[in-house]
């Protein structure tokens, strides 16, 4: 089975000193062993891709159609405005699953508009970095199929 893209947006290399308090402590590197922990015990294998350019993810998520069976994507601010990562994804054809570390719908209104979540399976949002985890147990059923 080709490996589950594992896909982040901006911001999300600043995990662990960027506003602790909404996101925490843990480093986008932290999120990243631990999903690889999570996914070697549930037998997937990773691609680990971040970014601040919506060109790149863009272009990350079109590789996608040939190269990966699933996206756990946590777009970071690119969720609230970018069409054109959610036409990608449609054209990627992949099972999606939406992660956000925060609980999107405690903060802003703006935020609570996500242009992911209608190509999106599932949306997990609020539990830190452990929504990776959660998200992998899920696309891990869903690529099996």
């Amino acid at each position: 089975m080709s490996p589950v893209l594992v896909l982040n947006g901006p911001n999300l290399n600043m995990l662990g000193k960027r506003q602790p308090e909404i996101y925490g402590r843990e480093t986008l590197a932290d999120i990243e062993a631990a999903c690889r922990t999570e996914a070697k015990g549930l037998d997937l294998s990773l691609d680990f891709f971040q970014s601040n350019h919506e060109g790149a993810l863009v272009e990350r998520i079109q590789q996608a159609r040939e190269a990966n069976s699933g996206i756990i994507i946590n777009a970071g601010a690119y969720t609230h405005t970018s069409v054109a990562l959610l036409d990608a994804l449609n054209a990627a054809e992949k099972p999606v699953i939406e992660v956000h570390l925060s609980n999107i719908y405690k903060r802003e209104e703006f935020r609570h508009h996500s242009y992911i979540s209608p190509v999106a399976v599932g949306v997990i949002c609020g539990f830190g970095g452990q929504g990776y985890l959660l998200a992998l147990r899920a696309i891990a059923r869903l690529v099996s199929r």
